[in-house]
C-alpha cells in the first residue's frame, strides 16, 4: 500500500509541474509585451509598391459582403496595386451578384468543398497559374470590414522583409451581447500578450484565421494545403516548421463579426478545439523534433500552443484526482491543493483576476469601457465553459463543418467614428 500511495504521489507531481510549467511558460513569454520593439521585430514605414490580391471565400454571405467590399474600395492605398476577388462555394443566394455590383472579380469554385481550406487551396492554384503578377494575397472572412489603412499596413510588413503576417482582429459587434464581447476581449487580451509579444521576442505570431498575408513567393514555394479543421493554425504551423516567421502588424485592423448565442459560439469552438486537436496529432510531434534539431523558437511555441485542450482537460483531471487522493487519505501538497481546499476563495480570484487582466488590456488599447462592459465580467465564465468543449472534443473528434451565420451590418465609417483607435 505504502508503494503505491508514492506511485501516486509521484504521478500527480508529475503532472502538477507539467501544469504549472505551462501555464508559467505563457505568463512570461506575455511580459514581453512591454519590451520595445527595434530591429528585426519593427515593421518600417514603406511607399506603396507590393501589387496585391485579396481574395474572400464567402458562402451565403449577401447580407453582409458588400459592407466589407465597401470597406476595401475605400483603402487608403493605389488602386492599381490590389484587385479584390470573391470566391463563392455552396452558395444559394445572391452573393456574387452582390459581390459584382461592389466591383470585385468572380472566380468559379470548381472542387467539391468541406472547410475554407479547400477553398483557399483552390484559389491560391487558380491564381499562381493564371495571375502571376500579384506579388501578394490577403485573406478576409465575408462579414470582415476592414480598415482603410489595412493594405497600406500590410506593405509596410512586406516591404519591412516578412512574407507572412497576421492583421490586428478586432470586432465589429462587440457590445451587441456578453458573448460578442467576450470574443472580442477574448481576441484582444490573444493580439496583446500572445502575438505582440511574440512580435517583440523575435519570434512568430499566430495566425488568427482571417486578416492575414501570404506573399506569393511562400505559395510558389510550398503551395497552400491543409487538411484540419482550423487551416489558419495549420498553416502557421507549416510557417513554424520552414522557419517561416509570422509578424502581427497591429496597425492593419479587421473587424470581424462575433456570434451572439452562446450555442452557437460553443459550435465554433467545438469545431476549433476539434482542429487543435487535429493539428496536435499531426504537427506536435515534428515541431519538437524541428526545435531540437534546429533550435527554431517558433516550432516549440507552436508545437506548445497546440498542446493547450491537453493541458486543460489535464487540469481537470487533477482536481479529480484531488478528490480521490482525499478519499484515500493521500496527502499532497501544492497550490492545486491549496485551490481545491479553499475553493470559494480560489474562484473569487481567479474570477477577480480574469475581470483585472481584460480591463488592463482595454485601458491600455483604449478600446473604451463602455463597449466591453459586458465581456469583462463574463469573460471568466466564457474561458471556463471551454473546458468541456475540450473534454468532448478529446472523446468525440469528428466535427462536421458547419458555417456561422453572419448578418450583423455594420458599415466601415460606423466603426471609425465609434473607434478610439486612429492611424
Amino acid at each position: 500500500m505504502e508503494v503505491l500511495k508514492i506511485i501516486l504521489k509521484i504521478l500527480y507531481y508529475s503532472i502538477d509541474i507539467i501544469i504549472m510549467a505551462y501555464f508559467l511558460y505563457y505568463f512570461v513569454t506575455g511580459l514581453f509585451v512591454f519590451k520595445k520593439s527595434k530591429g528585426k521585430n519593427k515593421i518600417r514605414k514603406y511607399k506603396p509598391t507590393k501589387k496585391m490580391a485579396v481574395l474572400i471565400a464567402a458562402r451565403n454571405e449577401s447580407s453582409v459582403i458588400g459592407h466589407l467590399l465597401e470597406s476595401l474600395n475605400k483603402q487608403d492605398y493605389p488602386k492599381d496595386l490590389y484587385d479584390v476577388f470573391v470566391i463563392p462555394n455552396n452558395c444559394t443566394d445572391n452573393t456574387e451578384e452582390v459581390a459584382r455590383s461592389k466591383g470585385a472579380k468572380i472566380i468559379n469554385c470548381t472542387v467539391p468543398v468541406k472547410s475554407k481550406g479547400d477553398v483557399l487551396k483552390f484559389t491560391f492554384d487558380f491564381m499562381m497559374n493564371n495571375n502571376p503578377e500579384y506579388e501578394a494575397y490577403c485573406i478576409f472572412d465575408a462579414d470582415n470590414i476592414v480598415h482603410p489603412k489595412f493594405l497600406r499596413r500590410m506593405n509596410d510588413a512586406l516591404c519591412s522583409g516578412f512574407r507572412v503576417a497576421q492583421c490586428n482582429r478586432d470586432t465589429k459587434n462587440p457590445s451587441d451581447s456578453w458573448v460578442s464581447s467576450c470574443y472580442s476581449l477574448f481576441y484582444l487580451v490573444q493580439n496583446f500578450f500572445f502575438n505582440e509579444a511574440r512580435m517583440k521576442m523575435g519570434w512568430s505570431s499566430s495566425i488568427n484565421g482571417t486578416g492575414f498575408v501570404i506573399s506569393r513567393d511562400v505559395i510558389k514555394e510550398r503551395g497552400f494545403s491543409t487538411v484540419t479543421m482550423t487551416e489558419d493554425i495549420e498553416f502557421a504551423a507549416q510557417c513554424a516548421l520552414n522557419n517561416e516567421r509570422i509578424a502581427y502588424v497591429k496597425e492593419a485592423i479587421t473587424y470581424d463579426e462575433q456570434p451572439l448565442s452562446f450555442s452557437a459560439s460553443w459550435k465554433q469552438r467545438k469545431r476549433w478545439s476539434v482542429g487543435t486537436i487535429q493539428c496536435m496529432n499531426k504537427y506536435s510531434g515534428k515541431l519538437i523534433k524541428t526545435w531540437l534539431k534546429e533550435g527554431i523558437p517558433q516550432a516549440l511555441d507552436m508545437g506548445l500552443f497546440f498542446l493547450a485542450p491537453i493541458i486543460q482537460v489535464i487540469t481537470f483531471v487533477v482536481i479529480f484526482m484531488l478528490f480521490v487522493y482525499n478519499l484515500l487519505g493521500l496527502n499532497v501538497s501544492d497550490v492545486i491543493k491549496f485551490a481545491y481546499n479553499n475553493k470559494m476563495m480560489s474562484m473569487a480570484l481567479a474570477y477577480i483576476c480574469t475581470v483585472a487582466t481584460a480591463a488592463f488590456v482595454v485601458m491600455l488599447e483604449k478600446k473604451g469601457f463602455a463597449k466591453t462592459f459586458k465581456g469583462i465580467f463574463t469573460l471568466a465564465i466564457f474561458m471556463v465553459s471551454w473546458i468541456p468543449i475540450n473534454i468532448i472534443c478529446m472523446v468525440k473528434k469528428d466535427c462536421k463543418w458547419e458555417p456561422i451565420k453572419h448578418d450583423r451590418v455594420v458599415d466601415i465609417d460606423s466603426i471609425l467614428n465609434l473607434s478610439l483607435i486612429h492611424i
